[in-house]
């Protein structure tokens, strides 16, 4: 079975199989498997002159290249476990992610350095010592061996981020194959970061399954991405939320933009009904919005069959994942009913890496628990309600800001909205809104299209403008900056 094989093995496989095929281009420039599979080998041999072997845990702080994948695959032919780094980052954010993993060393762009930390420049010197190694290492096991060592939390406060076995790894390729109709025979364009879970993921395994990856990478201006599919011919890609609005402000031109594509796929933050609607009327029919998690990967998907009430769903569980809804107790709730998300399946980590409290928390009996609260339909559809640290308790009663987040952007005159707790003397806690609105709004008018579709206990306290939400580079709101901005309450 090929979960239990090491990623890089297919790699020699499609060689053999699909030795002419592309495997990456890049630029221009062709490198198919019958060239890719041997330069992934030689770059092994090199690593294993720089004395590193299996489980090892090896930063790559790269940008988006050819590179970059090549040293990936090298890495996991070895055994060794490779640590994302995002190169955008500042040298103490590098240093203090490195230094917790412990890792062995770090490979960088040239000119780049980490303090106190092994460095390895990929350099003409570098790519020279490659070139003169011999096409030939030994492929480590695979199996439950660890293989990606991926961040879920940011590079302040304690670093979080759970280890990976190639199988787990595999077994999200498996989800991308059965659920989202991936082949060998997609085209995929690399477009998103390699530091993201979901741009790794996709574009590891387009070429785990024998395709080809285009690469190019952000950043970008988004007129350039619609004339690289029309000349590129892919068939796939991945984009996050935030570029999905830049090319929605485009002109529209009659004709979907990205139109030659087979799929469009968005994952990171959920796209509000009317935005999935836009997006599938302007961009492409085919838009899939998949739901996932560093800890988890893809979780439940949004097909575009998915229409009515469905839309405001984040999808159907994947293949070979459960999901359910519990109360505290963890006892199932009724359909419809809000409650603790909580899923499992052979793509779903075990445990955070070097952190058993936080693995206790959101480990239990085989389940993991993202923080998210949500709901399940009678037909097994995911409903999103918001983050378990969200909610809002006011007078002892909790309150769900996307619901009324989802209330708030039904009004015609608004595009976004964020809802936050808002420390209250007398309530515990009040409700803020936080809108972004498409022309003038009286708010009279806004707090009574409130009330005309939610309990009176749910109605925002206050309702302010902004002209944009502050958001994450994956699109996701930022409502700890938008609670900050709030003034203090002295008396209700």
């Amino acid at each position: 079975m090929y979960d239990n094989r090491n990623i890089a093995a297919l790699l020699d496989e499609h060689a053999i199989r699909r030795a002419r095929h592309p495997a990456i281009i890049e630029d221009g420039r062709v490198l198919n498997y019958a060239e890719l599979a041997p330069l992934v080998r030689r770059t092994a041999r090199l690593l294993g002159q720089l004395n590193i072997s299996q489980g090892d845990i090896v930063g790559v702080c790269l940008k988006d290249s050819a590179d970059h994948l090549v040293v990936m695959f090298a890495l996991a032919r070895l055994g060794a476990v490779i640590l994302p780094l995002d190169w955008r980052w500042s040298g103490p954010e590098k240093q203090r992610i490195a230094r917790f993993f412990g890792v062995k060393r770090v490979i960088v762009e040239p000119g780049d350095d980490i303090a106190e930390i092994q460095c390895d420049a990929m350099d003409d010197a570098w790519h020279g010592a490659v070139a003169q190694q011999e096409p030939a290492c030994p492929c480590a096991n695979g199996g439950d061996q660890p293989l990606v060592l991926s961040l879920s939390s940011g590079t302040t406060g304690r670093p979080k981020g759970p280890m990976l076995s190639h199988r787990q790894f595999i077994a999200r390729l498996m989800i991308q194959w059965v659920t989202l109709g991936f082949s060998q025979h997609d085209r995929y364009l690399s477009a998103t970061p390699l530091y993201f879970g979901g741009g790794r993921s996709f574009t590891l395994g387009s070429l785990f399954s024998g395709g080809t990856v285009i690469m190019f990478p952000p950043p970008y201006e988004p007129e350039q991405l619609v004339t690289a599919v029309a000349e590129l011919a892919p068939t796939t890609m991945l984009l996050v939320p935030t570029l999905l609005r830049r090319l929605l402000a485009l002109p529209d031109t009659g004709a979907p933009l990205l139109g030659g594509l087979k799929r469009l796929l968005s994952t990171g933050a959920v796209l509000h009904p009317d935005e999935r609607a836009e997006v599938m009327a302007r961009l492409h029919p085919e838009f899939i919005n998949y739901y996932g998690s560093t800890e988890g990967g893809g979780i439940t998907v949004l097909l575009p069959e998915h229409q009515g009430s469905a839309a405001a769903s984040v999808g159907e569980p994947v293949f070979a994942t459960e999901v359910a809804v519990v109360d505290g107790d963890a006892h199932a709730v009724a359909a419809g009913e809000p409650g603790l998300v909580r899923y499992r399946g052979p793509a779903v980590a075990e445990s955070f890496h070097l952190d058993p409290e936080a693995s206790e928390e959101a480990f239990r009996d085989g389940w993991f628990y993202p923080g998210d609260i949500g709901k399940l339909d009678s037909d097994g559809r995911l409903y999103l309600v918001g983050r378990a640290k969200d909610v809002i308790i006011r007078a002892g009663v909790n309150i769900y800001p996307g619901e009324i987040e989802q209330v708030l952007i039904a009004h015609p005159s608004v595009r976004d909205a964020a809802v936050v707790a808002w420390p209250s003397p007398m309530m515990g806690e009040e409700i803020a809104a936080y809108v972004v609105t498409d022309s003038d709004v009286d708010l009279t008018d806004l707090e009574a299209h409130c009330r005309a579709q939610l309990a009176s206990y749910k109605i925002p306290r206050r309702i302010f403008t902004l002209t944009e939400l502050p958001k994450s580079p994956l699109g996701k709101v930022l409502k700890a900056d938008l609670a900050a901005q709030l003034p203090a309450l002295d008396g209700d």
